[in-house]
């Protein structure tokens, strides 16, 4: 009896077990380490000469988030010890060993400099060039990280103490002057709110960089539903990843405080998309519910894409005559067939259910043909159709975004963030995206040279 052996592949998790001198060089050898050495040179001749080796300093912060070492100071503390690591590392034996100070200093300059995205996007444009993104369906998604620092602690009694007494509210409806006075104060309340505490559809006239700028950093309370519907609170960040479903390369990743709400990340995600990676023609955006908001499917439309997003009902009424997916039913509840997809009129076309041929009740009453126009309503009335099999095929593949998500928790040290202020933060989030694309795309040339090889043989 003979077995049928599903083809193997090379894996993150080989890679990450091989010996340190084959596993850098895959990692590291499209690394442009340029820019990263240009932000510590020295601005002029003066003072003391340069004593740290910058480039095994660089390259050892993603050796640290490779080897899952916790902090910097256990970096400094492995490389005093193990000779063979400072070797792995690219220190010689008469380089100084860098201190935590040293290293902090670095870490802020390339902050500075902003040059970790710019790196991102020069790969995520190297492995489109060899073939490796498709980027037909993305998928976005969210992640609670928490902030390892002190939380703020809560008020005690001596603290400012409350007014005892709330002003009483005058019952009754307001006059026109009383009203006219607190419409005013709210228009004056809504100017004054940040950005991202204003409704989403106020990014859409926005660049991305104005939106960029705008992003709330600072570790803040969060809260999420887990899987029994109860409400876990954190204290920390959130990162925001756009991924291509099929290759799982991360293609965008934004760093926020952990309060922001996943739907008002999603534009300046599209945003950065288009203007960073141009070349990739997408066709559909996947989301679950949190991202079902109008301005969402706007923004995925002047992308030339469909979003395919969980519809939130968020208390809602059934429409009548149509069912929980809004397709037309006919007189006994039937639900009629998703059909196609006209893209000249942008219509949906529904054809007559099976059970109606068989109706005795049916006396040529119900309607054969329904075509609706997604214009009419794009939440609800998306391409493929909601509850179609093409859609539900199609929305399976978002699941790629959450083993993106698993992977940089459990491998790239993404739970592992413990600066105080959110602009650090964000530089351990960016060095934990980057080292896993540079994974990822070492990983996808062994694949293929595997494949090719075999083809050969």
């Amino acid at each position: 009896m003979y077995s049928i052996r599903q083809e193997r592949l090379f894996s993150l998790e080989q890679l990450l077990e091989m010996s340190p001198r084959e596993g850098y060089e895959l990692i590291f050898q499209d690394l442009d380490i340029t820019p990263f050495l240009h932000a510590n040179s020295k601005n002029n001749h003066f003072g003391a000469p340069v004593s740290l080796n910058y480039m095994a300093m660089i390259y050892s912060l993603f050796i640290r988030v490779v080897e899952r070492i916790p902090t910097i100071k256990d970096l400094v503390r492995r490389l005093k010890r193990s000779i063979e690591f400072r070797d792995d590392c690219g220190f010689t034996g008469a380089d100084q060993i860098p201190s935590e100070a040293a290293y902090s200093r670095m870490i802020k300059k390339i902050q500075t400099a902003n040059i970790l995205q710019s790196t991102h996007h020069q790969l995520i444009a190297q492995a489109f060039q060899e073939g490796f993104i498709d980027a037909t369906v993305v998928a976005i998604d969210a992640t609670h990280i928490e902030a390892r620092d002190r939380q703020p602690e809560k008020k005690t009694e001596n603290s400012e103490a409350l007014p005892t007494e709330l002003p009483k509210k005058k019952r009754g409806r307001k006059s026109k002057a009383e009203r006219e006075q607190w419409l005013k104060e709210q228009e004056e309340l809504e100017a004054a709110r940040s950005l991202f505490e204003k409704k989403v559809e106020q990014q859409l006239p926005y660049s991305f960089d104005e939106l960029d700028k705008e992003i709330p950093l600072d570790p803040e309370w969060g809260v999420k539903k887990n899987s029994e519907g109860k409400n876990v609170f954190w204290y920390g960040f959130k990162g925001h990843l756009l991924v291509d479903c099929q290759s799982q390369h991360i293609l965008t990743a934004l760093f926020s405080s952990a309060h922001i709400n996943d739907g008002k990340m999603a534009i300046p995600l599209l945003k950065s998309l288009a203007e960073h990676h141009p070349y990739l023609l997408v066709k559909h955006v996947l989301g679950d519910a949190g991202y079902d908001l109008g301005p969402i499917y706007k923004q995925a439309e002047l992308l030339g894409a469909r979003a395919l997003i969980d519809y939130n009902r968020r208390n809602e009424q059934p429409v009548e005559g149509k069912d929980k997916y809004f397709r037309p039913v006919c007189q006994q509840s039937h639900p009629y067939l998703y059909d196609s997809f006209d893209p000249k009129y942008e219509t949906l076309k529904y054809t007559q259910p099976k059970e109606c041929k068989q109706c005795p009740l049916n006396h040529g009453q119900c309607q054969k043909v329904f075509k609706i126009k997604i214009s009419t309503d794009l939440r609800k009335y998306t391409v493929p159709a909601r509850g179609s099999d093409s859609y539900k095929d199609l929305y399976k593949q978002r699941t790629a975004v959450e083993r993106v998500n698993a992977y940089l928790k459990e491998f790239f040290q993404l739970n592992n963030i413990r600066h105080r202020t959110g602009h650090l933060a964000k530089v351990d989030f960016q060095i934990s995206c980057l080292t896993y694309t540079l994974c990822k795309l070492a990983v996808d040339r062994v694949n293929r040279y595997q494949k090719t090889f075999k083809e050969v043989a």
